[in-house]
């Protein structure tokens, strides 16, 4: 009889984990397919773009995403009736989510090539820039291609920047340092880690107006054309109305008098003033950003206690079934980046399901697949550090192993793991900055956006660690606390 109870009881364990996993990833997705209603107020198109590309897309001081590539893209909605949802990704991540139809269409200062092609389906060209060479305003060493032999080059991923300077290496010994927005990268020229950058000239151009100290050397190349770009054979009447709206935002002056208004002179600066002036400027988005944090933490937390309790008294169990489930799951979870899970979950699963998953169910489900697994680890091992006699004192007694472990092991298995569980939080906590690489604005990448638009890194960099070192100081506090509470019970 207590053989088939176990069987039961194993069952019942299995079905919960993948209840729960279960929950994990279908919620709040929909079907990817377009239909009749697309482009309305109920069913924006989602546009994907970088917003840590200034001039052509950043977010301002009011919280507002703008730019040459935005505010073209709001006009031609505008003249041709339909409605936009902006989904800020990184400029490599964007193509993953086009590729994947996670997002419906792509503007990014995107340079139309044959390779890029052969993927996605472009519109008319809508701008023309070239790439240009910048070093430091205070490096007269270079001022060829030829002094940069042995040198080293910074270029952001996927950029025609980045594809020129791989022609360059073929002819010249060049080191380069690869970065996912504009504004590190000519912080890492400044900061002497790299000897030149290579960009689009009018981004580049942009950020020296608003005070960057970088210098051109060289002219810029010749042009490349931008386009907006749909997935491949997707999306046929969203770039036809692209297409017919640039046409009359073109005639009619609309579209000059956005390039003039981040492109001329008389631009309006936009750098920041200091620690205290960024803070008065951008408390709020930095607050929006730490509360982002807080709650990815929280539900991610809460959910992986649960899962990763279970998973702990798999491995606990004397049922060797139960130990294999855990192991593996331990296994692959702890052997996976939490980048690549991100990933993973955010583009893999819905190409794989057919399916369209936010940026925060895919955050959720990323941490709570990788907390789990060290919680689990944290739960066998309290539940390991409780001396074996204790069990087998309450199994003597007559109890059953369910009600031993229920009414003995764990309460004192509690008040051992508390301050692992502390600590796993704190960490989980750390983890969400990794989760920006899927478009979450939580407080790592907030202070990406506001770096964006003003330049001010060191300072932006020092506000984000000290409001992380400042929970983090709260949180060890309380673990002491509720130790200490718990060890005088």
């Amino acid at each position: 009889m207590n053989k088939y109870k176990r069987k039961g009881k194993l069952f019942a364990f299995i079905a919960t984990l993948a209840f729960i996993i279960n929950i994990l990833l279908p919620m709040q997705v929909g079907a990817s397919e377009t239909d009749s209603t697309k482009g309305t107020t109920e069913d924006p198109y989602i546009i994907t773009t970088d917003v840590t590309y200034t001039p052509f897309e950043f977010q301002n001081a009011d919280g507002e995403y703008v730019g040459i590539d935005v505010d073209i893209l709001r006009a031609i909605a505008e003249d041709q009736g339909f409605e936009i949802e902006l989904n800020p990704l990184n400029f490599s991540a964007g193509l993953q989510a086009l590729e994947t139809n996670q997002v419906d269409g792509m503007i990014a200062a995107m340079s139309i090539t044959p390779e890029r092609e052969e993927s996605f389906d472009f519109s008319d060209p809508y701008f023309e820039a070239g790439t240009v060479m910048a070093v430091s305003e205070t490096n007269d060493e270079i001022t060829s291609y030829d002094d940069l032999e042995g040198k080293t080059v910074a270029v952001k991923v996927g950029t025609t920047g980045a594809n020129f300077v791989n022609e360059l290496q073929e002819e010249y010994n060049i080191n380069v340092n690869q970065f996912d927005d504009s504004a590190t990268m000519y912080e890492d020229v400044m900061a002497g880690h790299s000897d030149a950058v290579f960009d689009d000239y009018p981004v580049m151009a942009y950020a020296v107006q608003q005070g960057l100290k970088l210098q051109f050397p060289l002219d810029p190349e010749s042009g490349d054309v931008y386009g907006f770009a749909v997935n491949k054979d997707q999306n046929r009447e969203l770039l036809e109305m692209f297409n017919a709206g640039l046409a009359n935002i073109q005639e009619n002056g609309t579209y000059d008098e956005i390039v003039d208004r981040y492109l001329s002179e008389d631009a309006e600066p936009a750098a920041g003033n200091g620690i205290f002036g960024l803070l008065a400027a951008n408390w709020k988005d930095l607050a929006s950003g730490l509360g982002s944090t807080l709650v990815l933490t929280l539900v991610s937390f809460a959910i992986a206690l649960v899962l990763g309790t279970v998973l702990g008294l798999f491995s606990a169990s004397p049922n060797r079934v139960m130990n294999v489930i855990s192991s593996i799951y331990i296994t692959i979870m702890r052997g996976i980046p939490l980048i690549v899970l991100a990933f993973f979950i955010y583009f893999s699963v819905p190409q794989l399901l057919d399916i369209k998953m936010s940026a925060f169910i895919a955050g959720v489900t990323t941490l709570t697949l990788n907390t789990a697994a060290y919680i689990s680890e944290q739960v066998r091992g309290g539940i390991l550090a409780v001396a074996k006699g204790q069990l087998e004192a309450g199994r003597s007694l007559g109890l059953s192993y369910n009600t031993s472990m229920r009414k003995i092991i764990l309460p004192q298995a509690i008040k051992i793991m508390i301050p692992s569980l502390i600590n796993q939080f704190v960490i989980t906590l750390k983890d969400t900055s990794i989760l920006s690489v899927i478009g979450i604005v939580e407080l790592t990448q907030t202070g990406r956006i506001v770096i964006a638009r003003t330049y001010s890194s060191g300072s932006m960099w020092l506000i984000v660690g000290a409001i992380y070192i400042v929970i983090i100081t709260i949180l060890t506090w309380l673990s002491s606390v509720l130790e200490r509470k718990l060890t005088n019970d």
